[in-house]
């Protein structure tokens, strides 16, 4: 599997960005997964479903499975958050791994800014970016990728890990 990142502060586009860049993936034949790393716990499912309800009896994991998906919630406990490469073992085999978020990571990413959020760069402190895309050209090291030309950003994701 190849593995490729984004990163970026709230509101830079990062989400809508990978949606695009998926369905043109997909579109391609190529199989992709996401993994997307939430800074805040978060929840899946509803205080009062049968799922809910058993993970709070504490069982360790729940499946849920139906005619179109199937999902597990595991749930930490006391154990630490797993780590990105634990994550990636997870995952079924496919073409590419997006992943949204794991700034720290050595994976390299796409770093997606938008300079009127008033935020930094993050690719200074952080060299596993290798590129900057934003609505604004930006002179740096970095190779500028416009965040509206997402043909370009996908043939930079391609060519980045050797599946053009």
């Amino acid at each position: 599997m190849k593995v490729f990142g984004f990163a970026g502060y709230s509101n830079a586009g990062k989400t809508t960005l990978i949606e695009a860049l998926i369905a043109r993936f997909v579109a391609r034949g190529l199989r992709v997964s996401l993994i997307k790393h939430a800074h805040h716990g978060f929840d899946i499912d509803r205080p009062g479903k049968d799922s809910f309800r058993h993970r709070e009896a504490g069982a360790a994991e729940v499946m849920l499975v139906c005619d179109k998906r199937w999902a597990i919630m595991h749930e930490l406990r006391d154990e630490p958050e797993p780590d990105l490469e634990q994550q990636l073992a997870r995952l079924a085999p496919c073409d590419l791994v997006l992943i949204e978020g794991y700034k720290s990571n050595a994976v390299p990413k796409i770093e997606v800014h938008r300079p009127a959020n008033g935020k930094p760069f993050i690719w200074p402190e952080n060299p596993s970016i290798v590129a900057v895309a934003s609505d604004v050209a930006v002179a740096g090291p970095l190779p500028w990728l416009d965040l509206n030309d997402r043909a370009a950003i996908a043939a930079f994701v391609l060519n980045a890990t050797g599946l053009s």
